[in-house]
């Protein structure tokens, strides 16, 4: 058995070292939102042209929200609510200049829909983490387990929402829907990994009352670790060849997966079992105070 607990406080340290740059971005530059949120149209073609050249053309017939480079002659351009009949009149004009130009695919979302998207998705988030708040509350029957199961999840959370903060700022990284079904799916897989590391103290509990909690928590780690490293890794390894081998549309969705997955693998292990003990500690260190203050009154 591992004494992983003894260095509880630098698994806190390390994991701020990724969250607190993260909620600096947050806070500081926000999110490049994508048109699912914000409303507009989204526009994938060809053209055998420089991306320079397209975007003075294309200024001077609409309103440009961003022009991306995805391939050899692909691009991507995010603009303001186009209809049909402006992109083929749109398309229509470059083709005089640019005669092998060809559109690929048009979206567009009002910003009504963008809107519903944002209240849907708070409301999704909110759901389902008290859920997974009272059911592991509920399961384990003490609170502690399902508080910091959440928090476990509020720190993969902030990871993965700092993360594409710093990539939108940098690298113009949008936030769209599939980020969204990327964050409600890392959230269930890590607490999924949490509740086995619990359900592991719990068994020992049981089967060892003898030990320390200190010592179930270290021995329900150590036994669960190897476990969780190999499971996350098959993961990882499909995650890498779909982000090196999939297209565009799902490159980024892939990246928060990837990020997300390593990140759940850490706090089910170093961020959820450690708060258990500090809340044990703390609890021990609060009994003992009253103890002593009764003493001392009688």
């Amino acid at each position: 058995m591992i004494n992983f607990m003894k260095y509880k406080y630098w698994y806190f340290i390390f994991s701020l070292l990724f969250i607190l740059p993260g909620i600096y971005f947050l806070f500081r530059y926000g999110f490049n939102l994508s048109i699912d949120f914000t409303g507009g149209s989204l526009v994938e073609f060809y053209a055998p042209a420089s991306i320079d050249s397209l975007r003075n053309d294309l200024a001077s017939n609409i309103k440009i929200g961003s022009l991306q480079q995805t391939g050899p002659n692909q691009f991507i351009l995010r603009t303001e609510s186009l209809d049909q009949a402006s992109h083929d009149q749109l398309f229509n004009q470059l083709k005089l200049k640019y005669s092998e130009i060809e559109s690929q695919r048009l979206e567009t979302v009002g910003p009504i829909l963008g809107r519903e998207l944002i209240k849907k998705t708070l409301i999704g988030i909110l759901f389902s983490t008290g859920f997974i708040l009272v059911y592991v509350a509920y399961r384990f029957r003490d609170k502690k387990y399902g508080i910091c199961a959440v928090l476990a999840m509020l720190h993969d959370s902030l990871i993965m929402l700092g993360v594409f903060s710093f990539l939108g700022f940098y690298f113009n990284v949008e936030i769209d829907a599939l980020f969204v079904t990327a964050l409600l799916t890392i959230l269930s897989f890590s607490v999924h990994d949490t509740i086995v590391v619990y359900d592991r103290i719990r068994e020992s509990q049981r089967l060892f009352p003898k030990l320390t909690y200190t010592q179930l928590v270290n021995k329900a780690v150590t036994e669960t670790l190897t476990r969780s490293i190999n499971n996350s890794l098959t993961i990882i390894f499909m995650l890498l060849a779909l982000y090196l081998l999939g297209g565009i549309t799902t490159k980024w969705f892939v990246f928060a997966l990837l990020i997300g997955t390593i990140s759940g693998t850490y706090s089910s292990t170093f961020t959820a079992a450690p708060l258990l003990v500090l809340w044990e500690d703390l609890k021990s260190d609060k009994n003992k105070k009253l103890l002593i203050s009764s003493e001392a009154n009688n």
